[in-house]
C-alpha cells in the first residue's frame, strides 16, 4: 500500500488573536479529517522590529496596522491559549502543532507541552541558532523550505544534524563535519521532514514548482512534503499523487475577515474537499505492483481473445493458418501459443468455433 499522507490543517494567525476563533478553527480541522491543526507560537516583539516592514500581501489583507510589529502584536496567542487549544485538540481526536519563531516559544511548546514534533517555518530556513536550539530538543522536526536553494537547505541541515548529533563547540566546520558523517545523516533520516514550498501568499501557479520536492528528496533522502500556500486543492492533491509524505495547507472559517492569511486560505468544505481528495489519492497509487487486480479478473476471459477453430478439425490433423481464428470465445489457449498451433496434429477433433484446449 502507498504511504498515508500526514494533513496538517494550518490554522496559523486565522484565529485573528481570538481564542474563541482558535477553537473553532481546532473543530474545524478535526471534522474535515485532517490528522494535525496549526498554529503559530510567538512573541511579536521578540519576532519582528519596530522597522519590519510588511510584505505586499500582509499589506493589502491586513492594511489597519501600519508596521508589521503592530500587526503581529495583534495576533499572539498567550501560553494559557495554547493550553484551551491543546485541549481541545485532545477532545477532538486531532493532533497540535505550533510553529514557533524565536527561542522562547520554542521552549513553550518543545519543554513545556512537550510535544513531541515541531514545525519551522521557511522563514527559519536560515536561523542558525534557532535551527540548532530546535535539534537539541531531540523533537522530530518539519521544515518548511521557501524563499530556500539547495545550498542553503544544506547548511539548514548541517545544523539540524550538529544538534541532534554532534559534539564540542558550534561552528561551521563542526556543522559540516557532522553532516557528512554516517550518524548525522542517520539523525537526519530519523528526525526530520522537509517540506517544499513558495512563500507567497497565494502562490501563482508558475510558481508552485512541485518537481522540487523532488530535488529535495532525491538531494538529501529525506521525507519530503508540500506546504502548499496556492489558490484551491489542486497543487495538494497533485503533491499527494507525487509522494508528498506530508500535505500542509492553511483555512479559515471565512476568506472575507481581515487579516493577512485570509485570502490565501481554504474554508471548511474546502479543507475536506482536500482531505477527502488526498484519501482517495491514496487508495489510487496502490502498491505498485503491476498485476491483474481483484476487479478486473472477472472480465479476462470477456475482453481477452482465444485461439478457436475457423472450421471443423479432425484429430491428427494439421493445423494451417486458414484453420485458427483469434476471437473472443471465453476460456481456451492464449493466441501467444498461436506459432506453438499452426503447423501441428492437433491431438482431438474440435467443431467450427470451438476453442482450442489450454
Amino acid at each position: 500500500m502507498s504511504q498515508r499522507v500526514t494533513i496538517i490543517a494550518e490554522a496559523g494567525v486565522n484565529h485573528n488573536g481570538s481564542l474563541a476563533r482558535a477553537l473553532e478553527l481546532t473543530d474545524a480541522a478535526a471534522a474535515a479529517g485532517a490528522d494535525m491543526v496549526k498554529f503559530q507560537t510567538f512573541k511579536a516583539d521578540k519576532l519582528a522590529s519596530s522597522r519590519a516592514a510588511k510584505a505586499a500581501y500582509q499589506q493589502r489583507n491586513a492594511p489597519g496596522q501600519p508596521t508589521q510589529l503592530e500587526m503581529l502584536r495583534a495576533l499572539e496567542l498567550s501560553a494559557e491559549d495554547h493550553e484551551a487549544i491543546i485541549a481541545r485538540c485532545k477532545l477532538r481526536h486531532i493532533t497540535f502543532l505550533s510553529t514557533p519563531f524565536d527561542p522562547d516559544s520554542l521552549d513553550l511548546l518543545a519543554v513545556r507541552f512537550g510535544l513531541p514534533t515541531i514545525k519551522l517555518g521557511s522563514g527559519e530556513l536560515t536561523n542558525g541558532p534557532l535551527l540548532l536550539q530546535a535539534a537539541r530538543t531531540g523533537r522530530k522536526l518539519i521544515l518548511s523550505t521557501g524563499m530556500g536553494d539547495l545550498a542553503e537547505v544544506e547548511d539548514a541541515l548541517a545544523v539540524l544534524a550538529f544538534g541532534f548529533a554532534g559534539q564540542g563547540a558550534p561552528s561551521r566546520a563542526a556543522f559540516a563535519t557532522v553532516f557528512a558523517s554516517a550518524e548525522g545523516q542517520l539523525a537526519l533520516r530519523e528526525k526530520v521532514t522537509l517540506l517544499h514550498c513558495t512563500t507567497e501568499y497565494p502562490t501563482p501557479l508558475a510558481d508552485i514548482n512541485l518537481t522540487a520536492m523532488d530535488t529535495l528528496q532525491h538531494r538529501f533522502g529525506l521525507t519530503v512534503g508540500f506546504s502548499d500556500h496556492s489558490e484551491g486543492i489542486t497543487a495538494a492533491i497533485a503533491a499527494a499523487a507525487r509522494g508528498a509524505a506530508v500535505i500542509e495547507k492553511h483555512f479559515t472559517l471565512d476568506r472575507t475577515l481581515p487579516g493577512p492569511d485570509h485570502k490565501a486560505s481554504i474554508e471548511p468544505d474546502a479543507l475536506k474537499a482536500m482531505v477527502d481528495g488526498i484519501r482517495a489519492v491514496e487508495l489510487a497509487l496502490g502498491d505498485g505492483i503491476k498485476q491483474a487486480r481483484p476487479s478486473e479478473a472477472a472480465n479476462k476471459s470477456v475482453a481477452r481473445k482465444v485461439i478457436v477453430a475457423a472450421r471443423a478439425l479432425s484429430a491428427g490433423e494439421t493445423v494451417t493458418p486458414g484453420d485458427v481464428s483469434i476471437l473472443r470465445a471465453g476460456a481456451g489457449l492464449s493466441p501467444m501459443a498461436y506459432w506453438d498451433v499452426v503447423g501441428r496434429p492437433v491431438a482431438r477433433s474440435y467443431t467450427a468455433g470451438e476453442p482450442f484446449d489450454p
